[in-house]
């Protein structure tokens, strides 16, 4: 095949990344001057503990390089939060990397665990950063279909993934985008076969605080054996509404943080220094901060399930993050990507093709997603733009 002129000055492992659908929406949702219910940032302010916290730092000073794996107190603060709301203990030194961002703590993970040819086991549907943390270390996805419309594990699906080259798990719990928590059965069903296979878990809880009534949040860390074959990764961005701080952290085994803050340090160096210094302070809110939290997306998810359902939308409803997928062939028979342009121009609100979760694009084609981490007058307002739209 004849190559064109300039092709090799691009790599072939960046030929295989997928094109971001979620900042794709963004960008058309501000073309349009549309409400921006695809991308999950909060429209509302932080809370004033943590501004003010990193106001304080930047006039203190606090503006040089931090140590790379994350300031003492910060480091500190996360072993206690994971001791008392995760149950998992954490040396502060030995096993706790901060990052910038979930996002490149889970780059960071794959890319330190994982040598081209292994395989890396991943749910669909899954948050769009996983393949290609996959793809640039050199491994292999595997894909694996949570069953619909109750997005659960099929335990035999799941057996036949195993394989002597598979080297991770990923695993997103509350998940991004179905809402779905998993329970400990689930969980210990995944723990058996990490252990059965010698395979590594990595878990993404960043949605961990934002969990409805009934259900309850569980690492994977805490199940028997899984202690010493678990990366734990969260961070601060949708706990306190700081998408833009990009402060996260991974949690593993000593073995495995050195070899994840190793890919760190020459990834970004360190997360920003002065919001470092804010994240401890937020770590150090109340109780009564978090059960806010959760009541405030409570009335926001039922408000949302309650309208959309309304119009013909057919919803999963979600037990945890705060997302909801919704069937939208009530009103179009035309695919997730179409209906999406359709509503950001006519409707001027912004959601998002649930098909770019997924390695098949036929699945998830007769789904969007829409977030609701809004204003309640911003949601008010997207709903009435929908309805004038769609009627």
């Amino acid at each position: 095949m004849k190559r064109v002129q300039g092709e090799w000055q691009v790599s072939d492992r960046v030929k295989l990344l997928p094109s971001s659908t979620i900042k794709e929406m963004t960008r058309l949702s501000n073309r349009h001057g549309a409400i921006n219910l695809a991308q999950g940032f909060p429209d509302f302010s932080a809370p004033e503990t943590l501004k003010s916290a990193a106001i304080r730092a930047i006039k203190e000073g606090y503006n040089q390089y931090e140590i790379s794996h994350g300031s003492a107190k910060l480091r500190e603060r996360i072993a206690r939060k994971l001791r008392e709301y995760n149950g998992i203990e954490a040396d502060w030194e030995e096993n706790i990397t901060v990052t910038c961002g979930s996002t490149e703590a889970m780059m960071d993970t794959v890319i330190a665990l994982t040598d081209p040819g292994d395989e890396v086991i991943v749910t669909e549907p899954f948050y769009e950063n996983y393949v290609p943390a996959t793809v640039i270390s050199g491994a292999r996805p595997k894909y694996v279909r949570l069953t619909e419309p109750d997005f659960r594990f099929d335990e035999e699906k799941l057996k036949e993934k195993f394989s002597s080259k598979t080297k991770l798990m990923i695993v997103n719990t509350p998940n991004n985008p179905s809402g779905r928590v998993f329970n400990k059965a689930e969980l210990k069903l995944v723990a058996d076969l990490c252990k059965d296979h010698d395979v590594t878990a990595i878990t993404d809880e960043i949605y961990e605080r934002i969990v409805y009534k009934g259900y309850s949040h569980l690492s994977l860390a805490t199940l028997p054996g899984m202690a010493e074959r678990t990366v734990t990764i969260s961070g601060i961005s949708k706990t306190f509404s700081v998408t833009g701080w990009r402060v996260g952290y991974a949690v593993a085994p000593r073995r495995l943080t050195k070899a994840i803050r190793k890919v760190h340090d020459y990834m970004t160096v360190c997360a920003p220094s002065p919001l470092q210094r804010a994240a401890a302070e937020g770590l150090a809110m109340p109780g009564s901060y978090y059960k806010s939290l959760r009541d405030s997306y409570e009335r926001k998810r039922r408000f949302m399930l309650d309208s959309l359902g309304g119009m013909g939308f057919k919803c999963v409803e979600p037990q945890g993050a705060y997302y909801i997928l919704a069937d939208f062939t009530q009103f179009s028979k035309s695919d997730d990507f179409a209906f999406s342009n359709y509503l950001v121009r006519r409707a001027a609100v912004a959601v998002l093709p649930a098909s770019s979760f997924y390695a098949t694009k036929e699945a998830g084609k007769n789904m969007v997603r829409f977030s609701y981490c809004k204003r309640d007058q911003t949601l008010k307002e997207a709903v009435q733009r929908l309805k004038r739209a769609l009627n």
